[in-house]
């Protein structure tokens, strides 16, 4: 019996759910909740189909059974209406997966392995210099050519390293899109040696040891921020990226016995790992100098603004401009490099200046064995240079030698 305005208006809901039968394969599905659903029932290759047509009363029983009709002479004709709306609903679903939602849902899937400030940085760089041009384009659309406009873009301002980076980070959306099937390619693999190459930046240092006592003697002279000139006075014995040291909370600190340690916990690390940073009594002494300052709060070098704040990156790099050393000739970060560059030429072994770098492992299993047994050969390496340092801050001509004693001759 075909089903009537009335039937369908007055179908209410029961304990479980019931159809109610139309002709021509239509019918109207009651759920327990009232709600009330158009199904079709038809047969493609022998095998039974079904096919959702709408809810009532949005849908009438009469605009129900019109598409019924418009399905039937499709199915008649050769075509699935299950698979062309399926088909239907995917290139739809495909067109509204844009580089820009596709790049902003990469960004927040990945942002807690990131630090606030990299994530930032990445997220600034897409909305300046992605979105505007590619931003609406579905992302499996997006074509090299397309990625390589928005770069020599960039490179154009005098930014080519920029312009790499911001290529990096399109590849990775776009590796994230193929993971999740929203795209079959990554069109940044096509795009190798389309820009110049990036001329790498080193970080200014000073690797000559007359020139490195005087830097050390000009840091004790520092009249600015007892604070600042503390991180100052530690910096070059430790190794550490400048953000890592200025970071640098109490509650890391290991000061009292033997061996004093900083531990280094895995959010504040680059490479995502604890680190631990052997500190030679020198800098054990001078973080005790600094406690009755600052040890009543959680940072060791607070901002002098605020107190939940550590000093910028833009203190220390002017606190080296008021000692005299511009940007050409010395950078915070440059204090790594002046370590790594003197204790490799004084061949000391590589993987344990790498370690103590904090640099990434080639392997898993290297970065434990590294991290297991290369401990107290660090802390050797660690007592020896600053010794070394000290040496050299008091004018004298010293040899680093890998036994446990140092040569000093004045």
């Amino acid at each position: 019996m075909k089903l009537t305005d009335t039937t369908v208006k007055n179908a209410h809901a029961k304990e479980k759910q019931y159809t109610l039968y139309d002709e021509k394969g239509l019918f109207l599905l009651v759920r327990p909740n009232g709600s009330k659903l158009w199904r079709w029932k038809y047969r493609v290759d022998g095998k039974e189909k079904r096919l959702s047509l709408g809810v009532y009363p949005e849908v009438s029983l009469k605009v129900a059974r019109e598409t019924r009709d418009v399905n039937r002479v499709s199915l008649k004709a050769g075509t699935d209406p299950g698979a062309s709306k399926q088909a239907a609903k995917a290139e739809e679903r495909a067109q509204g997966e844009t580089f820009e939602l596709v790049a902003r849902e990469w960004h927040k899937k990945f942002l807690p392995g990131w630090t606030p400030g990299h994530a930032a940085r990445i997220l600034v760089s897409l909305e300046k210099d992605a979105f505007p041009w590619l931003g609406v384009i579905p992302i499996h659309e997006l074509t090299a050519p397309q990625v390589l406009a928005v770069a020599r873009r960039v490179e154009s301002r005098g930014a080519l390293e920029t312009a790499h980076r911001l290529v990096g980070n399109i590849g990775q959306v776009c590796r994230y899109a193929v993971a999740c099937g929203m795209a079959e390619a990554d069109p940044t693999a096509s795009l190798r040696g389309a820009l110049p190459p990036a001329i790498q930046q080193h970080h200014a240092t000073i690797t000559q040891p007359l020139e490195v006592g005087a830097l050390l003697r000009a840091i004790d002279g520092y009249t600015g921020s007892f604070i600042v000139k503390c991180a100052l006075r530690i910096l070059p014995y430790v190794f550490t990226r400048p953000g890592e040291l200025r970071g640098m909370e109490w509650s890391e600190l290991e000061l009292d016995g033997p061996s004093p340690t900083w531990t280094i916990p895995p959010a504040r690390m680059k490479m995502r790992r604890k680190h631990l940073v052997p500190l030679a009594p020198q800098v054990a002494a001078v973080l005790k100098e600094l406690q009755p300052v600052t040890g009543s709060g959680r940072l060791v070098f607070p901002g002098e603004r605020t107190k939940e704040r550590p000093i910028s990156d833009g203190t220390l790099g002017a606190a080296l401009r008021r000692l005299g050393y511009s940007n050409e000739e010395l950078t915070p970060h440059g204090f790594r490099a002046m370590a790594s560059t003197m204790l490799n030429e004084m061949n000391w072994p590589a993987d344990h200046i790498e370690r103590q770098l904090a640099h990434a492992e080639q392997s898993k299993v290297r970065g434990a064995y590294n991290h297991a047994s290369y401990l107290a050969d660090r802390r050797n390496m660690m007592l020896k240079w600053a010794d070394y340092l000290d040496a050299l801050r008091d004018g004298g001509k010293v040899v680093l030698k890998m036994s446990p004693t140092l040569d000093h001759s004045v």
